[in-house]
């Protein structure tokens, strides 16, 4: 919490006479409807409300601060009902206040330094980020996900063609699993488990990316070395339960992408090899093949995730990135009008044995109002990733009102 503090006195601070200020935010409630009841969850209904607020103020050029703030509820116990604000995103549940960016960015000609709590994302691909390891998400629904913030220190220097970006974080913020006590969690039934306190590192991570833009393609390399934002799992035998604990296991990364546009349709690709030297934790290759398509108000993306296991280690895990791999990924979207669009968007493994479908329908109501109506559909065999929530079909019905 110290860069917190340090951020917002500086930004309190400032003369009020050099400051450039803009302001957003929104607040959005959401009902999401469970036809099915599961083994640990026999709930059928959760209502959610979250506020977000952002700000962005410049006190010169190239010197301009960036915050947001987020206070979220919800009926069925996946937000902490404490008054803290939280930095680090370690909690269990989400929190109840959090702050969500929080960062000073200076830039000077090719040069630009970030500092503070900051979303760094790598890679092309659209359907899948294999190079993308300073994006932990909030899977506490595994399939409606969002992004959480880091705190590093990020500096890129750029040209026209080639960009080089370095960064370092302090300490692991981790992806955010789903609780095991409710639907999204998913364990064995006739099993007592006793969640222990997790295993968190205490070391840092690093990485560098270099990016080309060329006359025919796009591509870049990168580098991390840290730890993954998803966790392993130790058990550990309890007087009456058993006992599992979250662990971090060290992570070393090779990745690349590249995007080739053509007249009719564009081409991604993404790769990365991933190494550890925790032995409970496997050694294996992501890869995403990607098609895109833009006509008229059509938009349309595609392709195929793969896997490929190294070598294997002897712990459970929780990834939603591999669990989406060896399947198709396909999306669509239409623009009916300036206020009205719908969206598809499947994941269909390539054994059939898990499938995934989710249309959604948006509406506009002014410059203020919208309306968002939709339905997850999961089907597959409890044995893979995503048949594993067979049961956690859902609809989506959510109205959020922007300022």
């Amino acid at each position: 919490m110290r860069v917190a503090h340090a951020l917002a006195c500086a930004l309190l601070t400032l003369p009020l006479h050099a400051q450039t200020f803009t302001q957003r935010g929104y607040l959005e409630t959401t009902a999401v409807a469970y036809p099915d009841t599961a083994p640990n969850d026999s709930s059928h209904a959760i209502g959610e409300a979250l506020f977000r607020y952002e700000a962005f103020y410049q006190l010169i050029p190239g010197l301009r601060f960036a915050g947001a703030l987020d206070a979220r509820t919800d009926t069925h116990g996946e937000t902490e009902r404490t008054a803290e604000l939280s930095w680090w995103d370690r909690g269990r549940q989400r929190p109840a206040f959090a702050v969500r960016r929080l960062s000073a960015t200076y830039t000077r000609g090719k040069l630009t330094f970030e500092a503070g709590k900051q979303f760094i994302r790598w890679g092309k691909a659209d359907i899948l980020n294999p190079t993308d390891r300073f994006a932990p998400r909030d899977f506490v629904n595994v399939v409606d996900n969002d992004f959480l913030g880091i705190t590093a220190a990020r500096l890129s220097y750029g040209t026209q063609a080639n960009t080089i970006e370095l960064v370092f974080s302090p300490r692991l913020t981790p992806s955010r699993i789903p609780l095991l006590n409710q639907r999204w969690g998913a364990l064995p039934a006739g099993i007592p488990i006793a969640e222990l306190t997790p295993d968190f590192p205490g070391g840092t991570q690093s990485g560098a990316r270099w990016n080309h833009i060329g006359a025919a393609a796009e591509y870049s390399l990168s580098f991390y070395n840290g730890y993954d934002h998803l966790p392993l799992f130790r058990a550990v035998p309890e007087p009456a339960s058993l006992g599992l604990q979250r662990f971090y296991p060290q992570m070393r990364m090779y990745g690349g992408d590249a995007a080739v546009p053509f007249s009719v349709l564009t081409v991604k690709a993404e790769a990365a090899y991933f190494t550890s030297a925790t032995p409970l934790a496997d050694q294996y290759v992501l890869w995403v093949l990607q098609l895109e398509r833009q006509t008229g108000e059509w938009s349309f993306t595609g392709g195929y995730a793969g896997q490929a296991i190294t070598a294997h280690g002897t712990s459970p895990s929780f990834s939603p990135v591999r669990g989406f791999t060896r399947a198709v990924v396909a999306r669509a979207g239409y623009t009916i009008d300036v206020n009205r669009s719908v969206s598809f968007e499947t994941v269909i493994r390539q054994n059939g044995r898990g499938v995934y479908l989710k249309p959604e329908y948006t509406q506009a109501f002014g410059q203020h109002w919208r309306i968002t109506a939709g339905f997850a559909l999961i089907r597959g065999s409890a044995s893979d990733f995503l048949g594993q929530y067979r049961r956690n079909s859902h609809g989506i019905l959510g109205l959020r009102y922007s300022f």
